[in-house]
């Protein structure tokens, strides 16, 4: 499915909109002052527009396929660049730290957020 990109279009077209609208109704049952969620192609898809604010956690190419469990497939060709992604957000992390340091940056955003 992956990759045939007519095909791929096809079933896009086919879930994003229930799959949008089920995270819709999910997020206004919330009763937490805070909801996250993580949408891989937000900016791709202009999901964007749905969000109070956007974070952005980005790696090195290197890295994030180092740390990959699965084979990407051309999915990469489909993303926009990372500076891009940085540069849209509200909040950006370049991940090449320890995982104590990411933790910080989300707590800080936390925080902001819930002020």
């Amino acid at each position: 499915m992956f990759a045939n990109r007519k095909e791929l279009a096809w079933l896009e077209a086919l879930l994003h909109p229930r799959v949008v609208q089920h995270y819709l109704e999910w997020r206004e049952r919330q009763a937490a002052p805070l909801a996250v969620t993580e949408v891989p192609l937000l900016y791709e898809t202009g999901g964007d527009a749905r969000f109070d604010k956007v974070v952005v956690i980005t790696a090195p190419k290197a890295l994030r396929e180092a740390r990959r469990e699965v084979l990407p497939g051309d999915r990469e060709t489909r993303l926009i660049d990372d500076k891009e992604k940085a540069k849209r957000a509200d909040y950006a992390y370049r991940n090449t730290g320890s995982l104590e340091d990411l933790d910080a940056f989300v707590l800080s955003v936390v925080e902001d957020l819930t002020r």
